[in-house]
């Protein structure tokens, strides 16, 4: 599988990333000009992961993320639906967890993580708002969420600017580097289709957390979600009932 659709079919998503992950960092630091790093960085601050805390790494890709935040002494599990992305990760970080799985079907019970954080995965999820309650889910009350994602400059300048990069500088770097450079006319795709941050913060909102917001990255070429699970369980009850009401994806 080349790439995949922008049906984002979890068969078609796991095989294109199978053909990116030998050389999946080295190209998106490339495509970031260097800030794939900063952002990770800011990413792990607002997780803000403790030694004993038990952490869930979604969209771990080759576990560059999950040994970021290990190294502050927590126990960290990284999850990614590739099969080739987490046989990149154990190579890398045998000393860590990794499982293959779909995070809108996460294989945990309820209430295991202390925090949860996906980074750059999201967009990629089928059905966003049921990833984002399966999150809610295997989350302890009172633990935090962090979505680390590109998103939708607000300032139209730059706005203009970066698409300009996606279709006419990104194409040139990922054919030079990439081992699959097709799969990254989705990525292009895929993040011009995306909604911004506001859209974002309700969809988080929408099936319990509270706490909601979000900082701008990059001017806005990225943006850090946050949020938190309540620890009332009346507002806990709510919240379940709401996400039991939603209809199912097709």
């Amino acid at each position: 599988m080349s790439r995949a659709d922008m049906n984002k079919r979890p068969e078609q998503v796991a095989g294109m990333f199978d053909g990116v992950a030998r050389g999946y960092d080295r190209t998106n630091n490339l495509l970031s000009m260097g800030n794939a790093p900063l952002w990770r960085i800011a990413t792990v601050k607002a997780v803000e992961p403790q030694p004993g805390q038990r952490i869930l790494d979604l969209a771990a890709g080759t576990g560059t993320s999950s040994a970021a935040l290990a190294r502050t002494g927590a126990t960290v599990v990284g999850v990614d639906i590739s099969p080739g992305m987490i046989a990149e990760a154990r190579e890398r970080h045998p000393q860590l967890e990794f499982v293959e799985a779909n995070a809108e079907k996460l294989p945990f019970g309820d209430d295991e993580f202390d925090a949860v954080t996906i980074s750059f995965g999201l967009r990629n999820v089928e059905h966003p708002r049921t990833a984002l309650a399966e999150m809610f889910r295997v989350m302890k009350p009172g633990g935090r969420l962090v979505v680390c994602e590109f998103s939708r400059p607000p300032i139209a300048p730059v706005r203009a600017g970066y698409h300009a990069y996606l279709r006419w500088v990104m194409p040139r770097v990922v054919g030079a580097t990439s081992t699959n450079p097709d799969a990254y006319g989705y990525l292009r795709e895929s993040i011009e289709q995306w909604p911004d941050q506001a859209t974002l913060s309700q969809w988080i909102r929408g099936v319990g957390f509270t706490r909601v917001a979000h900082r701008n990255l990059t001017a806005g070429v990225v943006a850090l979600h946050r949020g938190h699970k309540p620890q009332d369980q009346t507002i806990l009850a709510a919240a379940k009932r709401r996400r039991q009401r939603r209809p199912r994806p097709e």
